[in-house]
């Protein structure tokens, strides 16, 4: 691994706001940012990464090996908390465990953006189509935590949603949808029509983001405390996850041929945990799950992990498997 790639990311201004919010909350300070992470300012922060994607599907379109990377990406939702719930089940109850694996099955899309961001810095292209797996990606995984808990969980007469509502709020919640009608929008109009929104869609935005990510750091202080509660073992889940998921999906890449661009993003998407949609469908989908447990993980470990070593780490490995 190139440490000066790593100083490079950690001094990102995408990473330099996550640690800002995150150390005003540790000093006590009165800061509030003006973007909350909330569902409501979640698909807003996704246009940015969304708009010039759909400029580069617009003028590649969909071929033969887009859809096998699709197909692939919706394999790793599934597989990755199918075995990770075997794993945490040692350590957790049958809820948590599920509810923790459909998590890490999931993706983040904010990692997603810092990724691009860090390839963009670089120069390395990636194709558009990678914000359509990234929308792709986050259903399965909750279907699959629903799955493990109707499979593996004593029947105690809870009624739990129906597989209509599940999959409404798997595949039409409003970040997925957003992404895809924007990258419908943009697919169809094709790159001239999206110019004269640029200043609005690509150049505010990536401000919007910061003030994102600023939250985002608050959020992970604020959780900070709760971390001497889970214990070691899922710590190191939270740090370990990432890693094993992120190289499988580089494996993974490498055999379908993948640039290097699209390998980082698509391990990315492999190696990142929700901490807002998969936490909200699982807390109404399975109730007896503590979501403070994975939102803590996904949010105070995962994510820092992945935006300030996790990016130069897969795009080591990367370098050194493509060469």
């Amino acid at each position: 691994m190139d440490w000066n790639t790593v100083l490079n990311n950690i001094l990102s201004p995408a990473a330099l706001f996550f640690f800002l919010g995150f150390l005003s909350v540790l000093v006590k300070s009165d800061l509030n940012s003006p973007i909350r992470c909330q569902n409501s300012s979640r698909p807003i922060c996704s246009l940015p990464s969304a708009t010039p994607a759909a400029k580069k599907l617009a003028l590649a379109g969909l071929s033969t090996d887009v859809l096998v990377y699709i197909l692939a990406a919706m394999v790793m939702a599934l597989v990755v908390p199918f075995y990770a719930f075997f794993v945490l089940r040692r350590i957790l109850s049958v809820y948590d465990a599920a509810a923790m694996a459909a998590t890490y099955g999931s993706i983040s899309i904010v990692t997603f953006i810092v990724g691009t961001e860090f390839l963009s810095q670089l120069g390395v292209e990636s194709g558009g189509y990678m914000v359509a797996i990234m929308s792709l990606m986050e259903s399965p995984a909750v279907i699959m935590g629903i799955l493990l808990v109707r499979f593996f969980a004593p029947n105690t007469g809870q009624k739990r949603p129906g597989v209509g509502a599940l999959l409404h709020e798997s595949f039409l919640n409003g970040t997925g949808l957003l992404l895809l009608g924007s990258l419908v929008i943009g697919f169809i109009t094709g790159p001239s029509a999206g110019k004269d929104l640029e200043p609005f869609m690509v150049g505010i935005f990536k401000g919007i983001v910061l003030l994102f990510l600023l939250d985002v750091g608050m959020m992970a202080a604020r959780k900070l405390e709760l971390l001497r509660k889970v214990g070691p073992p899922l710590v190191i889940w939270g740090i370990t996850a990432p890693i094993v998921n992120g190289l499988i999906g580089i494996a993974l890449a490498r055999a379908l041929g993948m640039i290097p661009g699209d390998a980082l993003l698509f391990t990315l998407l492999c190696a990142s945990a929700s901490y807002i949609v998969v936490p909200a469908a699982m807390r109404q989908a399975v109730p007896e799950a503590n979501p403070g447990l994975f939102e803590l993980l996904s949010l105070g470990v995962t994510f820092p992990f992945n935006i300030a070593l996790g990016i130069p780490l897969f795009w080591g490995v990367i370098g050194a498997v493509w060469g």
